[in-house]
């Protein structure tokens, strides 16, 4: 069996953590309290492992923060689990860079964003994919944010780099149109993964075929994210919908602010984080934050006399 046979079965059926990068309060990254994140969120039922992608605020971070980043990580997972790095950024050299470093560091695959800003065009996409897929010897996951990005990968683009790319696996789709997910996998073929990162959709995406999810949620959270996977992998449909539902008032308000900084609020509540974000981003308004915390004590004990400040 090759690698990416390998990978795609080990990542089926699974919630993957894309866990923050937590800050120290000068600003410098917390690689000592990263570690211990990762740890919890194993042992929490996490499937998988994935950092500097959207929740990690890889445009916060420089290229080299980034790649130690990565080495933190892929140490604290030890093999536990599959460990899927983001390494895309909206220039070229530099996500071809940071994808041959999780290449060179043992990832079993890497999470590239579409390109942000500069808004390329389908056929500009293409070779983009087409080109960091052949440079390295990995399993690569395509990931889709049109509302971040402001382009979306059309459908028979991705199926296109995916037929000319083995390697090329999956893809994470942070769409909120169902029916370009659902053409997905009718263009792209059954056994491509995937995933879920619109966090009321993880559950659907199960029914249609997905793979799972990768949700920002499963940063505060990850045993129920995970458990609802597991419910479905074990075919308890009822508890795999109740908790869809349970979860559904914190996917809620930790999305009322760009994600990370509501998740942040949450583990610092929690006491996992010293909650900081680097500008330009900032913790939500004190009203957020105040709503946050009456949302999340219904999910998990807070850290007695935690406060927030912004």
């Amino acid at each position: 069996m090759s690698n990416v046979d390998e990978i795609k079965q080990r990542l089926r059926g699974v919630s993957i953590a894309p866990v923050i990068t937590p800050f120290k309060e000068d600003g410098s990254v917390d690689y000592n309290t990263l570690e211990s994140l990762i740890d919890w969120q194993i042992k929490s039922g996490s499937h998988a492992i994935s950092v500097t992608g959207t929740s990690g605020e890889p445009s916060s971070l420089t290229p080299e923060e980034r790649v130690k980043v990565m080495e933190t990580a892929m140490k604290a997972v030890d093999g536990r689990v599959p460990f899927l790095p983001g390494t895309g950024s909206t220039n070229h050299e530099e996500t071809k860079y940071l994808t041959k470093k999780a290449a060179e560091i043992g990832a079993d695959a890497a999470l590239v964003i579409v390109p942000y800003y500069n808004k390329p065009n389908q056929d500009a996409l293409y070779k983009h994919y087409k080109t960091i897929a052949t440079s390295v010897d990995l399993p690569i996951i395509v990931y889709n944010i049109p509302g971040r990005t402001a382009v979306n990968l059309e459908v028979d683009t991705l199926a296109k780099i995916s037929k000319e790319c083995p390697n090329v696996i999956g893809v994470k789709e942070s769409n909120k149109d169902f029916e370009h997910v659902n053409r997905v996998l009718l263009k792209c073929g059954r056994d491509f993964l995937l995933f879920s990162g619109i966090e009321l959709l993880c559950f659907p995406m199960l029914a249609i075929g997905g793979a799972g999810s990768v949700s920002a949620t499963a940063n505060v959270v990850p045993e129920k994210v995970a458990e609802m996977h597991d419910a479905w992998n074990n075919g308890d449909l009822k508890r795999a919908q109740e908790l869809h539902y349970e979860l559904m008032p914190l996917n809620d308000v930790l999305f009322k602010d760009t994600n990370p900084a509501p998740a942040k609020v949450a583990l610092g509540l929690m006491g996992k984080i010293h909650p900081a974000l680097r500008l330009p981003m900032d913790l939500p308004s004190k009203e957020l934050q105040e709503e946050i915390k009456s949302v999340l004590e219904n999910y998990v004990e807070l850290n007695e006399g935690a406060s927030i400040t912004r």
